[in-house]
This record gives structure tokens, C-alpha cells and sequence, in this order.
């Protein structure tokens, strides 16, 4: 007695996907991109706020990978592999656009923070702030460099060893990042606030 079962087709490992890519194989190749195209294109939304930049640099990513996929190892998992190429690129696409860069080697210098700083722990304050006014305008607002640690930590859940290697930097570097860029967005936060009128205000306008 047949069942159901014996007539699917086995899904291929991952791993014989690289390995088979690895060798030319344009479909294995093919496998690989379905698997991950939506994530990437996800990620290059999110940190470029653009649908037609990040379809770009989402194809962008996989040619990388098309051309660098031989050089993978197995060292760390696929897919951060994968996400460092394309947070690579769409880093280099905002330095070419000219927007505001922060080194991900500079120490965390500042001063006079009353709160304790919990490093890498969620931030329920800002979570609910940025509820209220768009997350990704919120993001939109970030350095490059802060705001790639900050969607891969707090929105695509990598843990700071991930990071590191995504970005080329220190564990200890990744946490700083993201609590600068927390912070950063604390304070948008408040100037946006400060910049809306408040209720009374607008009532006051409209009898006038």
C-alpha cells in the first residue's frame, strides 16, 4: 500500500544546495535564492527604506554571492554568511549616496547617562515609542552603521556574536552600537514629539 508521502520529493539538504551551487549548478543556485531572497530583500528594506533600492541591492547580494559562493567554508551559518554580503553591499550603496557615516571602532565616550545601561537587553520604552510613530521612519533617521546593528539585533533577533561577524567588528562594539543607536532614537523621538502640536494647541488654532 503506497502512501502520500512516498510520492513527495525529498527536500535537498541545504547543504548539498552549497555544495552542488558551488560546483555551477545553476538550480541548486536557483534553490538558494528562494530560500533566502525574501530575508534579504527584507533586510535591504529595512535599512534603506526604499522598495526600488532594496529590489536592487537584493540582486546585487545574490551576484555577489553568485560570484563568492566558492569561497564559502561552513565556518558560520549559511545565512549570516549570506546577510554579511548583503549588509555589505548596501553599506557601500549609502557611503556612495553620502549619508552620514559612524565607525563601528569608536568607543562609547559619552557621559552622563542616569539610566543604567543594559547592553543588548530589549528596550521596552523605545519599542513603544517607535510603535507609535513607524518604526522604519524611526530607523530611517540612524547613521548606516548604527542603524544595521540596530535592525539586526532588535528587529531581525542576531545576537551580538552574530554581528560582530556580519559586520567586522568586536562583540563589544556591536553592543555599543546599539545602544548609541537606541539612544539616537530616543532622541528623535523627543524632538518629534516636541516638533507636533499638542491637542490644546491645535484647538486653540482652529477657533482662531
Amino acid at each position: 500500500m503506497s502512501s502520500d508521502k512516498a510520492t513527495e520529493p525529498k527536500a535537498v539538504p541545504e547543504a548539498q544546495l552549497i555544495a552542488r551551487a558551488q560546483q555551477g549548478d545553476e538550480k541548486a543556485f536557483e534553490a538558494l535564492f528562494e530560500a533566502h531572497k525574501r530575508r534579504v530583500y527584507t533586510l535591504c528594506l529595512r535599512m534603506t527604506g526604499n522598495t526600488a533600492e532594496a529590489e536592487d541591492l537584493t540582486q546585487e547580494a545574490f551576484l555577489q554571492l553568485f560570484r563568492k559562493i566558492s569561497t564559502f567554508r561552513g565556518e558560520s551559518a549559511f545565512s549570516t554568511w549570506l546577510h554579511r554580503l548583503a549588509v555589505n553591499v548596501v553599506l557601500m550603496h549609502l557611503r556612495k549616496k553620502g549619508l552620514q557615516q559612524v565607525s563601528l571602532d569608536e568607543t562609547d565616550d559619552s557621559q552622563g547617562e542616569p539610566t543604567r545601561r543594559d547592553y543588548g537587553q530589549p528596550d521596552p520604552r523605545l519599542a513603544m515609542s517607535v510603535d507609535r510613530i513607524g518604526l522604519n521612519r524611526a530607523i530611517a533617521e540612524l547613521p548606516p552603521g548604527y542603524r544595521a546593528v540596530f535592525i539586526l539585533h532588535d528587529v531581525e533577533g542576531y545576537e551580538h556574536n552574530e554581528i560582530a561577524e556580519i559586520m567586522n567588528c568586536s562583540v563589544g562594539n556591536s553592543k555599543s552600537q546599539l545602544h548609541k543607536a537606541r539612544m539616537k532614537l530616543r532622541e528623535w523621538l523627543l524632538q518629534d514629539q516636541k516638533r507636533k502640536p499638542s491637542p490644546a494647541t491645535e484647538g486653540r488654532q482652529e477657533k482662531t
